[in-house]
C-alpha cells in the first residue's frame, strides 16, 4: 500500500516522465529483452523497431503516475492492457521480471540525483500495486474462459481446414479444434492469440476474428506484412491441414447491443473485425448497417464479393468503397478515389445522427476519422476504435 509520502514522490516524477518517458521505456525494453529471453515471444519486434511499443508503455506509465491518487480512473486503460495480456497468456511469473527491469531503467536513465532510493522505493510499491490489479483481473479472465462452454485454459490445438486468398495481400484461415469439441463463443470485434514456432523460435501474435461466431470454427484473415515474421510464416508455411496453437478469444473492442444504425469504417486490413460485426448485426438484429472501407486499390481489397452478397441479401445494408489509387480498379467500381474526406463521411453517414460508429485501420487514418466524426458532431461515446498492436494516442 502506498503511503502519502510515496504518492507525493510518484506525482513529483510526472514532469520527468513527460520529458524522458520514452527514453526510459526504450532502455527498459532493452534490459528486459536482452536479459530475459523467455519473454521475447510476447513482444512484436516490428512494434519494437518502430518505437510504437515504447511510446505506448511510456504513455501508460505517465497516465499511472498522473492518476496515482485515483487509479480507478485508469479503468479503460487497464481493461485494454488486460485484454492484450489475456490474448498473449501473460502469467504471474512475468511480472517480477517487468518490475525489476522497470526499476533498473528508472535508476539508470534518470540518474542517482533524481532516482534516489526513496523514488525507487515508491515506484517499487506503485508497480506492485498495479501488478496486483492486473494479475487479479487476468486470473478472473482466465478462470472465466476456462469454465465457459467450449472454453479452455492456455493453448489449444486447432487445424487449418481451409486457407483462402482474399486479395493480393490477405488470406483467411478457417480453424477447427483438433479435439472435435465445442469452442468458445466470442463477441464480434475480439481477437485470438496464436503461438507459433518460426525457425525454432516461439512468437505470439493476436489476430482479429473476421467472421461472426458459429460455434464450430474461427476465421482469421491475415495481411502479409513485408517484414512480418508471423504473417509471412502463415502465408508461406501454413497450409490446409496444419496445426496451430490458439489462446482463447479476448478484447474489449466489441459490438454493443443497440437499435441504432451501425456504421463501420475501416482502412486496409482493419476490415477484419468489422466483417464479424457486420455479419453478426445483419444475421441477429434488424439494425441498418453502413460499411465504409478504404483500400489502396482493387488488387489488395479483400472481401469485395462478400459485400456484394450482403447487398443482394440485406436491403438494410449499404457499403461504400474508396481506392487510394486510380489504377488497378478491377471488376469492382469504387465509390471514390483518393484519401478519405470529410465530405464523404458527411454524405454517407445517416442524416438523423442516430448511429453508432466503429473504426479501425492505420494510425493516421484513424486519427483523421476521429477528427472528422467529432467535426460532424458524433459524440465520443458513440465512436469506438481499436488499435492493431500497442495502443497509442489519436488526439
Amino acid at each position: 500500500m502506498l503511503t502519502d509520502i510515496q504518492r507525493d514522490i510518484i506525482k513529483a516524477t510526472v514532469p520527468v516522465l513527460e520529458r524522458d518517458g520514452e527514453t526510459l521505456t526504450q532502455h527498459f525494453y532493452k534490459l528486459m529483452l536482452d536479459g530475459y529471453p523467455q519473454v521475447r515471444p510476447l513482444f512484436n519486434q516490428t512494434h519494437q523497431a518502430s518505437g510504437a511499443q515504447q511510446r505506448a508503455l511510456a504513455n501508460a506509465v505517465l497516465m499511472y503516475a498522473r492518476n496515482i491518487e485515483h487509479p480507478e480512473a485508469l479503468g479503460p486503460l487497464l481493461t485494454r492492457i488486460e485484454s492484450k495480456h489475456v490474448a498473449l497468456q501473460i502469467q504471474p511469473e512475468h511480472y517480477p521480471i517487468v518490475g525489476a527491469c522497470l526499476l533498473r531503467a528508472i535508476r539508470e536513465v534518470l540518474g542517482p540525483q533524481v532516482a534516489t532510493d526513496a523514488v525507487i522505493g515508491a515506484w517499487g510499491v506503485a508497480y506492485q500495486q498495479l501488478a496486483n490489479m492486473l494479475m487479479g483481473a487476468e486470473r478472473q479472465a482466465y478462470d472465466a474462459l476456462a469454465n465457459a462452454p467450449g472454453g479452455w485454459r492456455g493453448e489449444r490445438a486447432f487445424r487449418v481446414v481451409r486457407k483462402v486468398p482474399e486479395s493480393a495481400e490477405i488470406s483467411s484461415f478457417y480453424l477447427e479444434p483438433v479435439d472435435g469439441g465445442p469452442i468458445l463463443d466470442f463477441t464480434p470485434g475480439q481477437y485470438i492469440g496464436l503461438r507459433l514456432n518460426v525457425n525454432g523460435q516461439e512468437i505470439r501474435r493476436n489476430y482479429s476474428l473476421s467472421a461472426a461466431p458459429n460455434g464450430r470454427s474461427y476465421r482469421i484473415s491475415v495481411k502479409r506484412e513485408p517484414s512480418g515474421v508471423a504473417s509471412n510464416f502463415l502465408h508461406d508455411e501454413v497450409a490446409e491441414g496444419s496445426i496451430l496453437e490458439l489462446f482463447p478469444p479476448a478484447g474489449e473492442f466489441t459490438l454493443r447491443e443497440s437499435d441504432k444504425t451501425l456504421v463501420l469504417i475501416s482502412g486496409g486490413v482493419g476490415i477484419t473485425p468489422t466483417l464479424a460485426m457486420a455479419e453478426a448485426a445483419l444475421s441477429r438484429s434488424e439494425r441498418g448497417v453502413i460499411f465504409i472501407h478504404y483500400a489502396r486499390n482493387a488488387l489488395v481489397q479483400a472481401f469485395a464479393d462478400v459485400l456484394k452478397v450482403w447487398h443482394a441479401r440485406f436491403p438494410r445494408f449499404k457499403s461504400y468503397v474508396v481506392y487510394e489509387e486510380a489504377e488497378a480498379r478491377g471488376a469492382h467500381v469504387p465509390d471514390g478515389v483518393g484519401r478519405p474526406t470529410l465530405e464523404q463521411l458527411r454524405h454517407w453517414l445517416p442524416a438523423d445522427g442516430n448511429f453508432d460508429t466503429y473504426f479501425l485501420g492505420p494510425k493516421p487514418f484513424m486519427a483523421f476519422i476521429k477528427r472528422s466524426l467529432r467535426e460532424l458532431g458524433v459524440p465520443d461515446d458513440r465512436s469506438r476504435y481499436e488499435f492493431f498492436g500497442p495502443a497509442e494516442e489519436l488526439n
